[in-house]
């Protein structure tokens, strides 16, 4: 699907990937109903955005709530007149703890917004997106579904949970106008732990690539554009997933040494 003059939903929208990617898909010709918890952080995208701000229309909006979720969709439509696609990018991570250690409130809130908040937004626009001639949903996995990140156990599960539920989606949707794309970052300059309320102990002293957002945002929008099936960001992700296929219990264990940091 070519976005140009495209309707493109983006949740997580007003800061990292997700602001990347609405400033990216303006640039691209798209038009973007942009979506974020944070009304201040829609305003700084908004900022961003310059002389194609007037594509632009900003949604405050928790994707945890299901009423306003399920609101949205008539909003995005009164603001652009239609939609052509969803990317559900909203996401934060669990502390850096053990799962014995992580409280009850905590894990449950990593599943409400990353998998519960991908689910509703997708049940709610999937049945406009049908009615496009075309149209494209984009889930933004992690590389955290596939390999165990320490002190992350919750937040890889949400994750994998995702991961699972765009395959099945992209082979339902199989036959319809709706096309299926799966991101799985690696390590991204997002702020998503300070976004999460969370520290990350000892994370400056980690090496591993850390990928741009402007780029993560270019690298997956092309991905749409061809409409790909899955799409790695970074070098990380892309290694790691090719030692997974091979082992992975290799993978769990370079992952393991790597970033043991990351529970102190």
């Amino acid at each position: 699907m070519k976005l140009a003059g495209k309707v493109v939903v983006v949740t997580g929208a007003g800061s990292g990937l997700g602001q990347a990617l609405t400033l990216e898909l303006l640039r691209r010709g798209a038009r973007v109903a942009a979506v974020d918890l944070r009304e201040e952080g829609l305003r700084e995208t908004q900022a961003q955005a310059g002389s194609l701000a007037p594509g632009l229309s900003l949604h405050p909006l928790d994707v945890t709530d299901k009423a306003r979720v399920l609101a949205l969709p008539e909003e995005v439509e009164e603001a652009h007149g239609r939609v052509d696609g969803l990317i559900n990018n909203a996401g934060i991570i669990q502390p850096f703890k053990r799962l014995l250690d992580l409280d009850e409130a905590a894990m449950e809130r990593v599943m409400r917004v990353n998998f519960y908040g991908t689910l509703h937004m997708t049940r709610a626009f999937l049945p406009r997106l049908l009615k496009r001639p075309e149209a494209h949903l984009v889930n933004v996995s992690s590389m955290g579904a596939f390999v165990p990140v320490p002190g992350q156990a919750v937040y890889g599960a949400s994750k994998a949970a995702v991961m699972l539920l765009t395959e099945a989606l992209w082979a339902e949707l199989q036959g319809t106008s709706v096309r299926v794309t799966l991101a799985l970052p690696g390590a991204m300059r997002t702020g998503i732990a300070q976004h999460s309320g969370v520290e990350a102990p000892g994370a400056e002293g980690a090496k591993v690539p850390v990928l741009e957002p402007q780029a993560a945002a270019r690298i997956l929008l092309d991905a749409v554009e061809r409409d790909a099936f899955r799409v790695l960001l970074g070098r990380d992700a892309r290694t790691m997933d090719l030692l997974h296929r091979l082992s992975p219990l290799l993978a769990a264990r370079i992952i393991g040494r790597r970033m043991a940091h990351l529970l102190g």
